[in-house]
């Protein structure tokens, strides 16, 4: 068994238990820290402020509505995607979990100092700063729903697939850097779409392939072989979430769910 500490970085989430199930059936997780999620107004004020009232307004909007509706007609492609993958969904253990305001925290920061684990997984927390990234030696690891860097940021497989770029619709499992997404690259999977999928279900079709991925970043990190491989060419571009009006557009005027 591989003798390295292994700390998952998260929020408490689908895809943050599935890869802790996935990873701690091999390879031991000995600690979770989970950030509180940003909520409410905290949220909309942040965005606001960030882009703008008319576009942060259809996000909103897009996430109340559109997404629910979604949701609801994609339930049997979500289970199928779900027993394709053999999800394990058990519930994140509570005695390994340890709540903290935000991966940016001091209380974070102080437990990655205590801890000094070798390998930290990250998964849906905020950009980390770089006084997080340097409170340890390990080496931290990122699954991003998309592929870098053509798709850094969030939605990647549903904006590759407005843009009908299926060659590049898929996961990124990478280093993490104080920029956003633009960590050198260990490895990358494309996902196959079909007329079933829709924007609720193309992340369940990366955590499918990434998740792997990520265990294969583990053992490499473990025995000391990880590749990475920093992208050449341009950064790509930052995607963000879609307002509910580019969502209607491409929805029918495009036919991209």
């Amino acid at each position: 068994m591989m003798n390295k500490k292994i700390v998952m970085l998260c929020s408490e989430c689908f895809s943050t238990t599935t890869l802790y199930n996935h990873i701690n059936a091999k390879y031991p997780v000995a600690h979770i820290i989970a950030e509180e999620p940003m909520r409410g107004m905290a949220l909309a004020k942040r965005r606001f402020k960030k882009l703008g009232f008319f576009r942060t307004t259809g996000q909103i909007l897009f996430s109340l509505v559109i997404v629910k509706i979604v949701g609801w007609f994609a339930r049997k492609r979500v289970s199928q995607i779900i027993e394709q993958y053999a999800f394990d969904e058990t519930p994140l253990p509570a005695e390994k979990i340890n709540r903290v305001p935000s991966a940016n925290d001091e209380s974070c920061i102080g437990l990655l100092k205590e801890w000094q684990p070798d390998i930290v997984l990250v998964n849906g927390t905020r950009i980390l700063s770089r006084k997080v990234l340097e409170s340890t030696n390990a080496v931290f690891i990122n699954m991003h729903t998309g592929i870098t860097p053509q798709y850094r940021g969030v939605h990647g497989g549903y904006w590759a697939v407005v843009n009908n770029d299926y060659d590049h619709c898929g996961v990124t499992v990478h280093l993490v850097d104080k920029g956003i997404d633009t960590g050198a690259v260990l490895y990358q999977s494309t996902i196959k779409v079909t007329s079933q999928d829709n924007f609720v279900t193309y992340p369940y079709l990366q955590f499918g392939e990434g998740i792997p991925l990520v265990q294969k970043a583990v053992e490499d990190a473990g025995s000391g072989t990880l590749k990475p491989v920093v992208p050449s060419g341009n950064k790509g571009k930052l995607w963000s979430h879609p307002t509910i009006w580019q969502y209607l557009y491409y929805r029918f005027f495009k036919n991209k769910k």
